[in-house]
């Protein structure tokens, strides 16, 4: 796989190692057994897979070339390069300016644009809409893009079995910046609705198999379809993509329960069931699986609690975080410093949405077991700083330079 020229600050000598040594021993992916470090009375137990995936280091080169290459110029991102507050800040302190934060809301007018100006397209993408926009202000939206190539494959099999008759159902959080773009560029082609869950699924469900009044789904779905979407017509042919940030294991379900409540409403042509639901388990993001099954293997050891990393608005974060808290205490950090002291972590509360203070998070034995990942937009320097962190809380000290000798 292609290796990207990413800020050296962002790399970990002692991550790096891990994963250079582990990718050798393992060159097919199946091994999704944990890294366990033992740092005296402190055992990291690391995931398999985590931090950067291809499609934000690709962001982040293209996003660094576009300052070097623009001395003088404004620089723009349209939103958030990536849900990583930290890689955000180092693009603004460079001078980059966002255009609109994560949710679509504006924080300048596109006639403040000129077409001297450089805008970036964040990794998610961004909508057609927004491409012509550019275009009519004079700037080419493709000239320093960073869409995720993972998500236009979302995209271009979207639009390929939209041409071919089928309806999308998009899995994924309605305002999101990925799903936002998917969306845009699947109805170009054909009906397109956002599903955020299974919950949501099932109440499509009940349409699709006419169980509810047409009209109530205009309600019950509102922001969420296509204009002119027709639920009498438009469900008999269906085909399931996704946010690629999303559970992957959620996706596959919500596939599976619409293709079973389209082929036992409407049968199956020919007896094809491709006719009536199209095959896109194609288009699963491989990193999302991986860190996920990574997560999977881990769970499978024991641990006092977990430390997950990211961004507070990273969707794909999130979901590890899930997937730790249905075994073990675990806490959403953003970086080392919520990291207080022994007694004391800030963490991010999903539930809440709120970040909130815990006290007496460490045990009172020892080895003190630690699980510890991070999300696709995290950097691995962070990952180590945090281990720093929790080795120097609790009287551990960490010998980076024998460590990286023993995995090299």
């Amino acid at each position: 796989m292609k290796s990207f020229n990413v800020p050296v600050h962002y790399r970990s000598p002692l991550v790096t190692a891990i994963k250079q040594k582990r990718k050798a021993d393992d060159k097919m992916k199946k091994d999704f057994t944990p890294t366990v470090l033992e740092l005296g009375s402190l055992h990291i137990v690391m995931a398999r897979h985590f931090g950067f995936c291809y499609g934000v280091e690709n962001a982040i080169e293209i996003a660094f070339r576009a300052v070097e290459e623009n001395p003088g110029k404004r620089i723009f991102l349209l939103s958030e390069m990536i849900h990583n507050p930290g890689v955000n800040a180092d693009l603004q302190a460079l001078g980059i300016q966002f255009i609109m934060d994560t949710k679509g809301k504006m924080l300048m007018s596109w006639d403040e644009l000129t077409p001297e100006d450089v805008v970036i397209i964040p990794a998610f993408g961004t909508t057609l809409e927004t491409e012509q926009i550019l275009r009519e202000r004079g700037i080419n939206p493709t000239l320093y893009e960073t869409t995720c190539p993972f998500v236009e494959k979302v995209w271009n099999r979207a639009g390929k079995i939209g041409d071919d008759g089928y309806t999308i159902i998009v899995h994924g959080k309605p305002g999101h910046e990925e799903t936002r773009a998917t969306f845009s560029h699947s109805k170009a082609h054909t009906p397109t609705i956002v599903v955020k869950d299974m919950s949501q699924a099932e109440l499509l469900g009940q349409y699709i198999s006419r169980s509810l009044p047409a009209d109530q789904f205009y309600e019950d779905f509102k922001g969420q379809f296509s204009e002119g979407f027709d639920v009498t017509k438009d469900l008999e042919r269906i085909g399931v993509v996704n946010q690629t940030t999303m559970l992957a294991s959620e996706t596959q379900a919500i596939a599976d329960y619409l293709r079973e409540a389209t082929l036992d409403h409407f049968g199956t042509p020919s007896n094809k069931a491709s006719e009536r639901v199209a095959d896109t388990r194609d288009t699963l993001c491989y990193a999302t699986n991986d860190n996920q099954s990574a997560v999977a293997g881990m769970l499978e050891t024991d641990a006092d609690f977990a430390f997950v990393i990211g961004g507070y608005n990273s969707s794909n974060t999130s979901h590890l975080v899930e997937l730790c808290e249905l075994k073990l205490p675990t806490y959403y950090i953003s970086d080392e410093h919520c990291i207080v002291s022994a007694n004391e972590i800030r963490h991010y509360n999903m539930h809440t949405h709120q970040e909130e203070t815990t006290q007496g998070y460490l045990p009172v034995f020892t080895p003190i077991k630690v699980m510890i990942t991070s999300g696709a937009s995290c950097p691995d320097a962070l990952v180590e700083r945090v281990i720093a962190k929790l080795a120097n809380i609790t009287g551990n000290i960490v010998n980076t330079d024998k460590l990286i000798a023993e995995w090299s």
